[in-house]
């Protein structure tokens, strides 16, 4: 049995490439961004009541990781890409059917538009549904996960002047918290967990319309070097 889906919605959000994206939502608050509804979702009926809701369930299409051939098995970063496990006890993007879901705050609701915070989507994204959290049903006291039970510990990020300044004009620019946004990304190390990189070696991403750089200057550390206009 097939079945066929359209988007109701692409977002447009703060992450212009896969890699620095939080690996789970929520981790970077100022990570931001707005679900543009597609016809005939965008008139003002779709979002009726909507404005009532502070968070909803994105249901999402990993438009970038799309395989013809299923994985049965998988290694998720957060155990160092080490061990692989049973694709059904992950989240991994390499998904059957691509599809993922992610639990975003509701900043603003507009006809054809929803603001959000707390992204972890990539701009482009098409959404291929939207539910409305509901704590009593969604929140289960005692739940248990020991695959991944706790955060990953945050790591300090460091800055060096100019780019933090640079940071700071671009943000006030963007009327976006660009720095916050790159402190949040960076704190939880998006390097793969079993690369120990020199000092000299550089990593970037892009945020929004600015590309960062920053190096480890040893295990445990980052610097932010750079922020550029791209």
């Amino acid at each position: 049995m097939s079945h066929s889906v359209t988007p109701v919605g692409v977002v447009r959000s703060c992450f212009k490439e896969k890699f620095a994206i939080p690996r789970q939502p929520h981790l970077a608050p100022a990570a931001r961004g707005v679900l543009e509804l597609l016809p005939p979702f965008d008139q003002a009926g779709a979002v009726d009541g909507l404005e009532q809701v502070s968070h909803v369930w994105l249901l999402f299409l990993f438009h970038q990781a799309l395989e013809d051939t299923p994985r049965l098995k998988v290694r998720p970063p957060r155990l160092g890409g080490n061990r692989s496990l049973g694709v059904f006890a992950t989240r991994s993007t390499h998904r059957p059917n691509g599809i993922g879901q992610s639990v975003v705050r509701l900043e603003r609701v507009e006809p054809g538009r929803l603001w959000l915070s707390g992204l972890d989507l990539l701009d482009g994204t098409p959404v291929l549904d939207i539910k409305p959290y509901v704590p009593y049903a969604d929140r289960v006291e005692g739940a248990v996960n020991r695959i991944g039970a706790d955060a990953p510990p945050a790591i300090p990020v460091e800055w060096d002047g100019p780019a933090l300044d640079a940071a700071t004009v671009h943000g006030q620019r963007l009327a976006e918290p660009l720095v916050a946004l790159v402190e949040q990304c960076l704190a939880q190390d998006p390097k793969p967990a079993y690369q120990v990189p020199p000092p000299e070696r550089r990593y970037g991403v892009r945020l929004w319309d600015v590309d960062v750089h920053w190096h480890y200057p040893e295990p445990g550390r980052i610097r932010v070097l750079d922020v550029v206009r791209a």
